[in-house]
């Protein structure tokens, strides 16, 4: 379930992409005309799910590995990974798909434009070998004491980069404590005669915890995949959007993270302005990145929005 959704929105970023670059609009200067991805209203929307689904691609390779060398006593944890894996990238392709999609207007809701149908398939394979949220669940609730507590990251000084890496993998860590914590502490707040309602009590936490663990994990396997790139343009590249990856959880998680001191009131201020900067940084490298998910040209040369004016 996982692979066939990963396929499916790095084939859909692939056409999305190419169409920002051959659909043309009118421009601000009267008789011209621009590119979609001229726009960075346009591609910057592209270039997140891009990075989202490089994370993808290096975590279903880690976990697929992991399982194959799993050892029966290890069987227990290498099936969670596996069952929040699947959950959030196929979770991940639904939102890619349908943001393709819509970037590409109208006419991607022809099938003969190779898009309409991925957004149903991405909602099979939510539901597909284990409801997505019915196996995260259990996931979950093994975790609350099954996971060892990752470490409290120390408190942010306000001289850290954002566009350092490691200190933004701490910011998911710090999430994944929080959240790890509080699920503890809401289990054990319950009444101990009513196992469904001490469940009831800790489950969002609980679920947070499973979302911020899988997601240090995708960006791990994307960190490991950077250090065994040579070429250094395509590992600068590839730097810029890990990090462009790791400012968009950080930023969703900015408010928790200010509380617990994982970021500074200055950091919070300067997210948007880093993002906007690492995404001028990579918009000219945009087709390059989805021409790497080696999609057939056969294939995209067969879409008619992609060669009909």
């Amino acid at each position: 379930m996982s692979a066939s959704t990963l396929s499916g929105c790095r084939a859909a970023l692939a056409i999305a992409v190419r169409y920002a670059h051959t659909r043309t609009i009118s421009g601000p200067v009267a008789g011209r005309r621009v590119p979609l991805a001229a726009h960075r209203s346009h591609h910057a929307r592209l270039l997140e799910r891009v990075a989202t689904a490089y994370v993808m691609t290096f975590l279903h390779r880690e976990v697929t590995d992991h399982w194959i060398t799993h050892t029966p006593t290890d069987r227990p944890a290498a099936e969670r990974l596996v069952a929040l894996a699947k959950g959030w990238i196929t979770w991940q392709a639904r939102e890619i798909v349908t943001e393709s999609r819509e970037r590409c207007g109208a006419r991607a809701l022809f099938p003969v434009n190779g898009l309409a149908e991925y957004p149903a398939n991405a909602d099979g394979a939510i539901t597909a070998e284990g409801d997505n949220l019915a196996i995260w669940c259990k996931a979950a609730a093994e975790m609350i004491f099954g996971h060892t507590l990752a470490p409290e990251p120390p408190p942010a000084t306000g001289r850290e980069s954002l566009t350092d890496p490691a200190f933004l993998r701490r910011g998911i860590t710090a999430a994944e404590h929080h959240w790890h914590a509080g699920a503890r502490s809401d289990l054990r707040s319950g009444e101990a005669d009513d196992a469904l309602g001490r469940w009831n009590n800790a489950s969002a936490a609980a679920l947070n915890l499973a979302e911020a663990y899988i997601i240090g994990q995708a960006a791990d396997a994307f960190a490991t995949a950077i250090t065994r790139t040579t070429a250094a343009g395509t590992r600068a590249a590839l730097t810029d959007l890990y990090v462009l990856f790791l400012l968009d959880q950080v930023d969703s998680r900015s408010g928790l993270l200010l509380a617990e001191g994982a970021l500074t009131r200055d950091h919070v201020r300067a997210l948007p302005r880093t993002r906007h900067l690492l995404t001028t940084r990579l918009a000219p490298h945009l087709p390059a990145l989805t021409d790497a998910f080696s999609v057939p040209q056969e294939h995209l040369s067969s879409l008619p929005m992609l060669t009909v004016p």
